[in-house]
């Protein structure tokens, strides 16, 4: 049983948006289907009558992506309250600095749905969207480039409260009271076949790349889980078209609106092994070919037990990301083959994503110190020996954004 502190840092994981899925062991079948500002309103009173100021825009200009982008990506995620406390942005930096780190993913819209920053789209601002807990963006773009560090911009894609609010004509209900749908911890979805909602979405991404941010991470780029789903009424999903398809016509969708961007996209663990869509309509192959780099949560301690034999998958931090990054390796080098079987080796292929994992370092299921944080990056250095074409380094999730420094120090990378 958990302790009340494990039970605690539970909800802080599920509230930071990690959306805690507990992974059950299905076989493991090969099946690969063919290829804005700081606005700060003042008033003067004058002798007349009193003269509203407009809004004044203290941000600067636009900046433009790193000049010199890392090979390899190794970064660390920061909530959009840690990338504007002076404080906390100051020990990332730091800590990126003394390690083997040179990246960071920011938070520009999370579970709840506000975006965070000094945005200039109006649907955002019309809808009551708009949180500026980041309220200089540019500027903070300007100092994480001047450190030469590579920013990640995370985006929740169908998970989305402020939406829902304002556009309950878009969201998932409840087929049984009419009401706007529910998961387990009270949060609102999206309809994922909804061409509106998909654009909401990618106007963000765009609005951010042409900021400065180097990629975009899309998350929770799925079906809803952890809730009564039976109870779900889909406003615009006909309920017939598979959900793989519905997804990778999302993901063929995101391609085309951002077709020079590097885009990345957070996927379940289980996805590296399983090819029935695990009920939320992701299904790897048919994210390969339109993303820049699939980054698979393999958090150890999300697996059910008896995953691939062990009663507490969290205690076997290597053997779980070892198991599930060479399946994953091993079904892109099929998918890649099968492409080259259709279209020869004269003509060159269509682009194929690369792997870039979410690793663990947090407490739950076991004691994450240095030695399980480093052990993930290990086997996934060692899966990638075999396929280093798809190796696109890591990235490490801690809902508090404090990291164990001694993992990050001194290893052999590809």
């Amino acid at each position: 049983m958990f302790s009340v502190g494990r039970f605690a840092l539970f909800l802080i994981i599920a509230g930071a948006g990690i959306g805690v899925f507990w992974f059950i062991q299905q076989p493991v079948t090969i099946n690969v289907d063919s290829p804005k500002a700081v606005a700060e309103a003042t008033s003067i009173t004058v002798e007349t009558e009193p003269k509203i100021i407009p809004p004044t825009n203290t941000d600067i200009e636009p900046q433009k992506p790193l000049e010199n982008p890392p090979e390899i990506v190794k970064a660390v995620y920061a909530t959009s309250w840690s990338a504007s406390n002076e404080k906390k942005l100051n020990y990332l930096i730091n800590l990126i600095k003394q390690t083997e780190l040179n990246a960071i993913v920011i938070d520009i819209k999370d579970y709840s749905g506000y975006i965070v920053y000094n945005t200039d789209l109006e649907l955002p601002k019309k809808y009551d969207a708009v949180e500026l807990r980041i309220p200089n963006l540019n500027k903070l773009i300007k100092r994480l480039h001047d450190e030469d560090i590579y920013i990640i911009g995370r985006i929740s894609a169908f998970q989305d409260q402020r939406y829902a609010i304002a556009r309950p004509d878009l969201a998932l209900h409840s087929s049984s009271t009419g009401a706007v749908w529910k998961d387990f911890k009270g949060l609102t979805w999206m309809d994922q076949s909804s061409r509106e909602v998909w654009d909401y979405n990618l106007d963000i991404a765009e609005e951010i790349v042409n900021r400065g941010f180097d990629e975009i991470n899309f998350d929770y780029i799925r079906f809803a889980s952890d809730g009564n789903v039976k109870d779900i009424s889909y406003p615009f999903w006909d309920e017939k078209t598979l959900k793989i398809h519905v997804m990778r016509d999302f993901f063929k969708y995101m391609r085309w609106r951002l077709p020079d961007e590097k885009i990345s996209a957070d996927l379940f663990g289980l996805v590296t092994v399983n090819t029935d869509g695990l009920g939320i309509g992701q299904h790897l192959e048919f994210a390969l070919p339109y993303f820049d780099v699939i980054a698979p949560m393999v958090y150890p301690s999300h697996y059910a037990k008896t995953f691939i034999g062990f009663q507490n998958p969290a205690e076997h931090p290597y053997e779980v990301v070892k198991y599930s990054m060479d399946t994953a390796l091993y079904r892109a080098k099929i998918y890649e083959a099968n492409l080259l079987e259709e279209y020869g080796t004269s003509t060159p292929l269509p682009p194929i994503a690369k792997f870039r994992p979410w690793l663990q370092d947090f407490d739950l299921g076991a004691n994450y110190d240095a030695e399980k944080v480093k052990a993930q990056i290990n086997a996934w250095d060692e899966a990638a020996t075999n396929a280093p074409q798809y190796y696109d380094g890591w990235m490490i999730w801690n809902p508090s954004n404090v990291y164990t420094k001694e993992a990050l120090i001194y290893y052999e990378s590809l």
